[in-house]
């Protein structure tokens, strides 16, 4: 006799991350949108589509099962000549399935050949977002007050790819 599969039993599919086509890229600006921290530091549509359309920056969609669940945004030499982190987002029906770690594993991979940093700035009012970078060995290293809104800071982190 069989037993039905209880939901923590059943094993996702994987996570396939690939370069983001246009649509992509107008789906991860709708995304921004519709989310924090964007949504508090006054980013609108108009905003996010020119950000996820800019050419300087390459996107990558996470997708299961052909489902996008999530982006990266990076600028390839942002910061110092090293790789920076610009924008990641995961749909809030996927939040909390490791799509984001999938993300940030696929970004360092990518970038550990050609640079030894990989940088990223979270807001002061997104703590659970700087728990998993913390988690994942960011550390911060700077803080720019009054960035983007008055009274938020953008922590500026850094992670080491590697040391050579």
């Amino acid at each position: 006799m069989t037993t039905p599969l209880e939901p923590a039993d059943v094993v996702p599919a994987p996570v396939e991350i690939v370069p983001a086509a246009t649509d992509d890229r107008e789906w991860a600006a709708a995304l921004m949108a519709r989310s924090d921290p964007w949504i508090t530091l006054g980013r609108g549509l108009d905003h996010c589509r020119r950000a996820c359309l800019d050419p300087q920056y390459v996107v990558f969609v996470a997708r299961r099962g052909g489902e996008r669940l999530g982006f990266a945004r990076l600028h390839p030499v942002g910061v110092a000549g090293s790789p920076y982190l610009a924008s990641i987002a995961v749909t809030e029906d996927a939040r909390g399935q490791g799509v984001g770690g999938h993300l940030l594993d696929f970004v360092e991979a990518l970038y550990r050949e050609q640079s030894r940093h990989l940088f990223l700035c979270v807001s002061s009012f997104n703590p659970r977002a700087r728990a998993l970078y913390e988690r994942r060995g960011y550390e911060r290293i700077g803080e720019l007050e009054n960035y983007v809104i008055d009274g938020a800071s953008e922590f500026l982190m850094h992670k080491w790819l590697r040391r050579d």
